[in-house]
């Protein structure tokens, strides 16, 4: 089987573009809309995030339990109304208003945060399915090659492939796509190709398990790579938001919503948010039930929890960084925490504009540089990811990520560089882009580290600190501030290195 994507659909699941409208459907009240100034109400103060204490069983990964006095953050959507989200919420429009301390919350504006009190009485299962070791594209999916996994099965993914970015790829080698970009572990992602679709044991699956092989079946999403890019997305959505961005709850297909049960770890919540997004709460049950999706996972892998590995050492430290460019250059700060590929990915990145007279989508004439030394492993469409460490592999201690780097005097694969030395030039190559710019992050086995999370990134002494809103937040360095904008101005997001 052979299908073509077109290069604008892989545009709609890239690193740095903006995260679409949610269409939520009919809701009481006025819509929301964008407004013609910026929103001038106070934004609410962030509910803290939750202690987490180690589990004994069956993996060590990091729990936390349930808080039924809770609140979580919600961002406004355009066409949200304050009823919808209070109904999705089993809340009410005055408990909103009160816990915001807002007086009229008509002057709510798409990207406005909002701390939502939780009243939900349905409670999710406590059965953890998967440990975060297998979650994540880490140390625990070395040796496991998925084109020979692929090639000992009869299914429909054996003889597929499609093209993508022009190039045509098979089907196991859009696995390890979709694994290397998001930093997805691919056991995992055939476990949920297989479940959903069944095209590791089908050779001939339904004309919908074809189409929308993962389930989400949406206009232009008829394609593997962007089927397994939207569960990639949302397994990582899931993982990062309960662990850093304290999700509490998982979200159905007609926005109800139910609470994430207390002792469950990043992995399985990743796992629910996932297979919640497109079904019903009574099918949701069923899926990551005892014949559900774990029983999936275990007839193709066995015991998930075999694989499971400490990802994060308790008394892991960042390297020292420098700035991506030249001593003397000042280059702007225009994106704060982001994701580091798509909205899910763990907000890990942050983007800088190079200083020159006219950017638009043309290559830089200025180098991004090496930020500390290491080998080049990854080299193509815009990317180029470094190996902090000695054995060549981006799954195993730190790395760094650079994304829209141009193809021409882009670093080779295998080169080995020193802090300084030249990456490439920053550009609108690998995904949306409306301008040209650098974006950056870090992994630690595979495991991508928010850019304003527990670990911050620290370039050169200046320290990432981010809000409740993707992409917003500053760099500090001493008494010196620098705030993210889409602008230049020396003296606010302007940085010397």
């Amino acid at each position: 089987m052979f299908k073509i994507i077109l290069v604008c659909l892989i545009l709609m699941l890239t690193a740095c573009g903006a995260p679409p409208a949610v269409d939520r459907g009919e809701n009481v009240g006025a819509p929301i809309s964008a407004p013609v100034q910026p929103s001038i109400v106070a934004r609410p103060t962030r509910t803290p995030l939750p202690t987490h204490d180690p589990a004994h069983t069956p993996t060590p990964d990091p729990t936390r339990d349930a808080d039924s006095h809770a609140t979580e953050l919600y961002i406004v959507q355009s066409g949200d109304t304050v009823a919808g989200i209070a109904a999705e919420y089993n809340t009410t429009i005055d408990d909103i208003a009160l816990t915001n301390s807002l007086d009229d919350l008509t002057l709510l504006h798409p990207g406005d945060p909002l701390n939502v009190p939780l009243k939900l009485d349905r409670v999710g299962p406590a059965t953890k399915l998967i440990p975060d070791a297998e979650l994540v594209n880490g140390p625990s999916a070395i040796g496991f090659e998925v084109a020979a996994f692929v090639e000992q099965t009869n299914g429909y993914l054996k003889t597929f492939s499609e093209q993508v970015d022009g190039v045509t790829l098979s089907g196991a080698q859009i696995v390890e796509r979709v694994a290397q970009q998001f930093s997805v572990n691919p056991r995992l992602l055939l476990a949920v190709l297989e479940f959903r679709g069944g095209w590791l044991s089908n050779p001939a699956p339904g004309v919908d398990a074809q189409l929308y092989p993962v389930g989400y079946r949406h206009a232009g999403y008829q394609s593997l790579y962007l089927q397994l890019s939207y569960a990639a997305n949302n397994l990582n959505d899931g993982y990062y938001g309960w662990k850093y961005r304290a999700q509490q709850t998982v979200r159905f297909i007609d926005f109800s919503r139910a609470l994430i049960a207390k002792g469950l770890n990043a992995g399985t919540v990743g796992v629910q948010t996932f297979l919640a997004r497109d079904r019903l709460y009574e099918d949701w049950l069923n899926e990551i039930g005892p014949e559900g999706f774990g029983a999936t996972y275990e007839k193709l892998f066995g015991d998930p929890f075999n694989y499971s590995i400490e990802l994060l050492p308790p008394d892991l430290t960042q390297p020292v960084l420098t700035l991506p460019w030249a001593p003397g250059e000042m280059w702007y700060y225009t994106g704060g925490p982001h994701g580091a590929w798509v909205s899910g990915s763990g907000w890990a990145a942050i983007d800088f504009i190079p200083n020159d007279p006219v950017l638009s989508c043309w290559p830089s004439d200025q180098w991004a540089l090496a930020v500390a030394p290491g080998q080049i492993v990854r080299s193509e469409n815009g990317e180029v990811v470094q190996d902090l460490g000695d054995d060549g592999d981006e799954r195993t201690g730190w790395s760094i990520f650079y994304m829209h780097v141009a193809g021409e005097g882009r670093v080779a694969v295998g080169t080995r560089v020193n802090t300084g030395d030249p990456i490439g030039h920053p550009s609108c190559e690998g995904g949306l882009s409306t301008a040209t710019h650098l974006h950056l992050a870090r992994k630690y086995n595979g495991e991508w580290l928010p850019a304003a999370g527990p670990l911050p990134m620290v370039l050169d002494g200046w320290k990432v600190t981010g809000e409740a809103t993707e992409y917003d937040g500053g760099l500090v360095k001493g008494n010196q501030i620098r705030v993210a904008c889409e602008c230049r101005e020396d003296g606010k997001n302007g940085v010397v290195r």
